[in-house]
């Protein structure tokens, strides 16, 4: 999946405006005068239409308010953040707003803490989570996802670093908290250091993901690491500031998280085999450059590790 994965990101580069609006850019000096009228910017995708036999699997409680309520962690470009005028967009709202539209249910978005959204879950505040997810095993164990993308992990350095994401002891590495990089990836890599006699990574983790960036763009963190779309992202959009510090590894679903045994994610599964049997998920994923990280069949629960 994620060989051809540059050559087909020139539309992810193109939502200049979103980054510049961030702390990480305004520091950095970037700025979005120009940029944030950009005629090529993706275009919000078209609705979807109710498909009733898909409707009528969702459970009586969600259906009968008419609303889904999400949850979400923004910003996590090109994913989902805000646009200049304070519009939540991305790649996983198009696609959640074609899923609510075919389940006939207006999706209401709520903003939380990254680690609070699975908690939210659990205790039915939150009907599903859409935030970047990595379906995880262990994640498996306090909610079901149903998978929707394929993505890996790649690290970013300053511009002439010499960081190497396999030796890389004792050098600050940035996350965002409590992503799948902090959890499983750094603590993972670290232990092999110090069991090799060598210093351990410092683990540098901030609540955005945009804080991580900058503290690497600002020479406060020797490296970053992030969700691949997320960080060939972030790359451009610092002007040479960052760039590519080894390839990208570890590919893994994205999923959508929902309470454990919930009839939702059978709803959910069969919205997207919709979408994606009609077209829509492809245009929805080109529309943003994603089409590497499309996949075929959804499953529920479809964790690799």
């Amino acid at each position: 999946m994620l060989g051809g994965f540059q050559d087909r990101r020139t539309k992810l580069w193109r939502i200049a405006a979103v980054f510049a609006a961030t702390g990480a850019l305004a520091l950095s000096g970037c700025s979005s005068s120009s940029e944030s009228s950009d005629p090529d910017a993706p275009t919000e995708a078209a609705p979807a239409e109710m498909v009733e036999a898909i409707a009528n699997t969702v459970p009586e409680a969600i259906k009968s308010s008419g609303t889904l309520i999400i949850g979400v962690n923004i910003p996590y470009a090109p994913n989902e953040f805000k646009d200049p005028d304070g519009k939540i967009v991305g790649f996983d709202v198009d696609l959640m707003n074609a899923i609510a539209g075919t389940l006939g249910l207006t999706p209401e978005y709520r903003e939380a803490d990254f680690a609070k959204i699975i908690p939210s879950i659990q205790g039915g505040t939150f009907n599903v989570g859409m935030s970047s997810f990595t379906d995880s095993k262990e994640r498996e164990e306090q909610v079901d996802f149903v998978t929707y993308f394929s993505a890996g992990t790649l690290w970013a350095q300053p511009a002439g670093g010499d960081v190497d994401p396999e030796n890389a002891c004792g050098k600050k590495v940035a996350v965002q908290a409590t992503t799948v990089q902090e959890t499983d990836e750094l603590p993972a890599r670290s232990q092999k250091c110090t069991d090799a006699g060598q210093p351990a990574i410092e683990i540098v983790p901030f609540d955005s993901q945009d804080a991580a960036t900058n503290a690497v763009v600002l020479g406060q963190a020797d490296a970053m690491s992030a969700d691949s779309p997320v960080t060939l992202y972030a790359i451009k959009q610092t002007n040479g500031k960052l760039e590519q510090a080894g390839e990208v590894f570890d590919s893994a679903p994205y999923g959508w998280p929902v309470e454990k045994g919930s009839p939702l994610a059978q709803s959910l599964l069969q919205a997207l085999e919709h979408l994606i049997e009609t077209g829509k998920y492809q245009e929805i994923a080109a529309n943003w450059g994603l089409e590497e990280g499309m996949i075929d069949k959804p499953v529920i629960n479809g964790a690799v590790s």
